[in-house]
C-alpha cells in the first residue's frame, strides 16, 4: 500500500508537470539574475510555486510600467512589489506605448501578461518594448486566447490591421472597435462588466479605465505579430484556462 506522503508528492509532481510550460528553461536564460521591466504587473502567472511560468523568484530586479497609479486591476505605490523574496522595483506611470523617459537598451527583458490586447496601437507598444530591451534580451508575452474568453464571438484581428493602426498613429482614445465589441461581447463570461448598459457606459470611458480588448488574439496572429515586429519567436504555448504564452528574442 502506497504511503500517503508519497502519494501526495506524486500528485504534486503531476500537477507541476501539467502546469509548468515546456519553455520554462529557455525563459530562465533571459531572466535569471537579470534586470527586467514588466508592463501592467504584477501577474499571477509569473509567481513562484505551481504556476505556468514561475520566474519572479529568479529575476535580478524588476520594474513596472502602468498607465495610472489606480487602475481597474490594482492600486500602485512608487515601489513595485512583485515577490516576497525580492527587493521591490519602481513603478513608472505612463502609457507603455511611449517609454520616452527610458533610455534604449535599459533592460534585459520585458514581461507582459494580458496587457497588449488593451492597447489601441499594439505595434507601437511592441516597438517601444523592443527599443528599451538590450539586443539579445527577451520578451515574455501572455495574451488571451480569444476562443476561450468573452471575445469568442469575434474573429482574430489580422496583423495587417494592427500595422495599419501603427501607420495611422492610432491613439489610446480610439474606439474604432467599439461597435463590434458591444455587439459580440459575451457578458455571461464577464460578470464583472455588469449589465449591457453598464458595460456600454464603461466602454465609452475606456481611455480612463482601459478595459476594452481592442484586438483579438490566438496563437497564429500572436506569433505573426511578433515576427513582423522583428523579433525571433522561440516558443508559443497554450495554458489553462485561456493563456497564450510567447517567448521571443530581441535581435
Amino acid at each position: 500500500m502506497e504511503i500517503p506522503a508519497i502519494r501526495r508528492a506524486k500528485n504534486a509532481i503531476r500537477l507541476l508537470l501539467h502546469v509548468r510550460l515546456r519553455c520554462f528553461r529557455t525563459a530562465r536564460r533571459f531572466v535569471d539574475g537579470k534586470r527586467g521591466l514588466e508592463i501592467g504587473g504584477p501577474s499571477a502567472v509569473f509567481e513562484g510555486g505551481v504556476r505556468p511560468l514561475p520566474i519572479y523568484p529568479r529575476v535580478g530586479s524588476l520594474d513596472n510600467c502602468d498607465f495610472s497609479r489606480d487602475t481597474t486591476w490594482a492600486a500602485h505605490q512608487e515601489s513595485f512589489s512583485f515577490c516576497a523574496e525580492k527587493a521591490p522595483g519602481k513603478n513608472i506611470f505612463r502609457d507603455a506605448s511611449n517609454l520616452s523617459s527610458i533610455a534604449s537598451h535599459s533592460y534585459d527583458f520585458i514581461l507582459s501578461s494580458h496587457n497588449l490586447e488593451h492597447f489601441a496601437n499594439p505595434v507601437k507598444a511592441l516597438q517601444e518594448w523592443k527599443r528599451v530591451t538590450r539586443p539579445g534580451g527577451g520578451l515574455i508575452l501572455v495574451l488571451p486566447d480569444y476562443s476561450r474568453t468573452f471575445d469568442h464571438r469575434r474573429s482574430p484581428t489580422t496583423v495587417d490591421h494592427m500595422f495599419e493602426d501603427f501607420e495611422r498613429d492610432t491613439q489610446e482614445d480610439d474606439l474604432s472597435h467599439l461597435a463590434e465589441i458591444l455587439d459580440k461581447h459575451d457578458l455571461s463570461l464577464d460578470p464583472g462588466a455588469g449589465s449591457a448598459e453598464e458595460f456600454r457606459r464603461r466602454s465609452l470611458d475606456n481611455f480612463h479605465n482601459r478595459c476594452l480588448h481592442h484586438h483579438v488574439f490566438n496563437p497564429a496572429n500572436s506569433r505573426e505579430l511578433l515576427t513582423r515586429c522583428g523579433m525571433n519567436v522561440l516558443a508559443v504555448e497554450l495554458a489553462p484556462p485561456f493563456h497564450v504564452f510567447l517567448l521571443a528574442r530581441i535581435p
